[in-house]
């Protein structure tokens, strides 16, 4: 059998469950790191640094191969989580899914050539009035066995809602072509399988060597970071739609975004997330000391047909730990006076 057909022991084959919270699942396929989709992904969150870049320039910062930027396992989670509405959380229609909340835990970098398994469990199911809130949890893990990224995504879906059939007929005309439901006569719908022994352990933070622009020494608690902002346009968002394989039309299509009740197409919150990254490593001058990013999605970033969406950036230390010289920060974006995050926070470490 193939690496991608082989049942790790401990696990079957995925049959839906009433009783979804607190599941594990695998997917059964691993994701290899290509050096080029690094690189294509920096460029569509504009994340600028070298080191994504050259390995000359990663050798600088200590590893051996281009490190992909700090939001790149969301194109890795974006594959399982999609896997887990087709055939898990069948009950909820895909076009009414929303996605509210995302964390990002670092522990270590992603390299260029690695092979990367990914671990996903619903950690729980709650519904407030016609929504459900179902939390993610996920496990991205390296060849070595280490738990590279961890974290969370939040989504809000509906079930039982009836969508008019001629919404659902545009929509399906300006989407992108659906994936295939079989492959070489492999159904695409199988690919989770169930976990049922111990989780994977969470590791020691590594505490690898950072090279920060500010040393910790020279930052205290309430410190504001300077102000940066960002540009987002029409191309931007159909080359990160292509990247990141988030299919929503409201990306690219006026007339999706319009259905949806928007005044124009709007940025991807995971774009922005991106994006927020890139204003921190301007300001840390090393991508790899950023440890953890958490953003809650509570507005959009407009973008016109004919000129960029802006996104303003402002940041603020909260704390400080001078055990591991590593600061918690509140991070604030803004377009045309909007609060884009409810809550946006980083944990760095610093030199």
């Amino acid at each position: 059998m193939s690496r991608e057909q082989t049942v790790s022991p401990g696990t079957e084959t995925v049959v839906p469950d009433a009783t979804l919270a607190g599941q594990r699942f695998g997917f059964r396929d691993h994701y290899e790191v290509g050096r080029e989709k690094i690189r294509e992904f920096a460029r569509a969150v504009q994340n600028l640094h070298p080191a994504h870049y050259q390995e000359v320039d990663a050798r600088k910062l200590g590893y051996d191969a281009i490190v992909a930027p700090p939001t790149f396992a969301s194109v890795i989670g974006f594959n399982a989580t999609r896997a887990l509405l087709d055939s898990v959380l069948t009950d909820y229609d895909l076009s009414q899914v929303l996605q509210t909340d995302q964390v990002f835990e670092i522990y270590r970098p992603i390299l260029a050539g690695e092979e990367i398994r990914t671990e996903i469990e619903i950690e729980s199911i709650r519904q407030f009035g016609d929504n459900d809130f179902v939390n993610v949890g996920f496990k991205l893990i390296n060849g070595d066995d280490e738990i590279a990224v961890q974290g969370t995504t939040t989504i809000v879906a509906r079930q039982g809602v009836e969508v008019d059939a001629n919404i659902v007929q545009a929509v399906e005309n300006i989407s992108m072509h659906p994936r295939p439901t079989t492959v070489a006569g492999v159904d695409t719908g199988d690919v989770l399988i169930r976990r049922t022994g111990p989780a994977p352990v969470t590791p020691p933070r590594a505490d690898a060597p950072v090279n920060t622009i500010p040393e910790f020494g020279s930052v205290a608690k309430g410190d504001e970071l300077p102000a940066g902002v960002a540009r987002v346009t029409r191309g931007d968002l159909a080359n990160y739609a292509g990247v990141s394989g988030d299919p929503n039309p409201i990306h690219f299509s006026d007339r999706a975004a319009e259905l949806a009740g928007l005044p124009t197409v709007v940025a991807h919150g995971l774009l922005t997330m991106g994006l927020a990254a890139q204003y921190l490593t301007d300001w840390l001058g090393d991508p790899t000391a950023i440890e953890k990013l958490a953003v809650r999605f509570s507005g959009f970033v407009p973008v016109p047909p004919t000129e960029p969406g802006l996104i303003e950036f402002s940041g603020k230390i909260k704390s400080i730990d001078p055990e591991r010289r590593a600061a918690t920060l509140l991070l604030s974006g803004v377009s045309e006076g909007r609060k884009l995050f409810g809550r946006a926070i980083a944990e760095v470490r610093l030199t």
